[in-house]
């Protein structure tokens, strides 16, 4: 299947992901091809993986993978991890763990990808992350380091950052006062799934040591980071602390978008592309 940025997530097919939960609970979660005659005519061929924000789902992408995989000539894959948009929604009450991000990258990942028959000993596979995907992206290609070709970090997170909490803490505010609630409702049939999961892991005082700079030394891979230098929920100092902990990595590159907010590829798209088409070129 082709997904264009004109395919609403409910349309999309969903596949069976056995014991991803965090309790070990199966969930349904859909996913979205982009350039599947591509895909189709060479399994050896550059895929990359899109991995949305912590609010996100693919509707939210708004057609940015769609862009990429026209831009650079791949094929694409896009899905919504449990708990977002049209995926299995989170168990009531359930308090996600503090490990959250490094379990969606070493047990729903690995499952999303082979269950969609996708081997990443036979194809190159670049992860495109987003906000808590692209520390997803990065924690999956520190985990193992041969298995992935490069990481797309856009907004990233390898620590915790008092501004980040504050907006975080607006966020909650806005979400309990009903207008933010309203927003994300258009993009997920029950906001509360995401968003209590995703707030109750950032807003736990324990959360505040979080740091990631220990694993992303493992990462050997090309990285390309991209950060929107108005970003209320991360500063630059993101970026730095990747560029000195990933000192394995064989390329480092960055782009700093100065209008950028924390949705860089969407208030610049044109720059975000042109930099990944000249990140996979060299």
């Amino acid at each position: 299947m082709t997904a264009s940025n004109q395919v609403p997530e409910s349309a999309l097919p969903r596949v069976h992901l056995k014991g991803v939960g965090y309790g070990g609970e199966d969930a349904w979660v859909p996913v979205a091809r982009y350039n599947a005659e591509a895909d189709e005519a060479s399994s050896t061929a550059p895929l990359f993986v899109f991995l949305h924000e912590g609010l996100g789902c693919i509707d939210m992408w708004r057609g940015f993978p769609q862009r990429v995989c026209d831009a650079l000539g791949v094929a694409g894959l896009a899905y919504s991890r449990p708990g977002y948009g049209y995926a299995t929604p989170r168990p009531a009450g359930e308090q996600w763990p503090l490990s959250f991000m490094h379990h969606q990258a070493t047990v729903v990942l690995p499952q999303l990808l082979q269950t969609c028959a996708v081997d990443v000993s036979r194809r190159p596979v670049y992860l495109v992350g987003h906000s808590d995907g692209a520390s997803i992206a990065l924690r999956a290609a520190a985990e193992v380091p041969l298995a992935y070709a490069g990481v797309v970090a856009i907004s990233l997170h390898v620590f915790v950052e008092a501004v980040g909490l504050e907006s975080i803490r607006a966020a909650r505010v806005a979400f309990d006062e009903g207008s933010f609630a309203q927003r994300l409702a258009k993009y997920h049939p029950d906001p509360a799934s995401p968003f209590d999961g995703w707030a109750g892991v950032w807003l736990h005082p324990d959360f505040e040591a979080w740091r990631m700079t220990d694993a992303t030394r493992h990462i050997v891979a090309p990285i390309l980071a991209v950060q929107g230098v108005q970003d209320p929920y991360g500063t630059v100092a993101q970026v730095d602390a990747l560029r000195a902990s990933a000192v394995q990595s064989s390329r480092f590159e960055t782009l700093l978008v100065p209008s950028g907010g924390h949705d860089p590829h969407r208030d610049d798209p044109d720059a975000v592309i042109a930099a990944m088409r000249d990140w996979l070129l060299v």
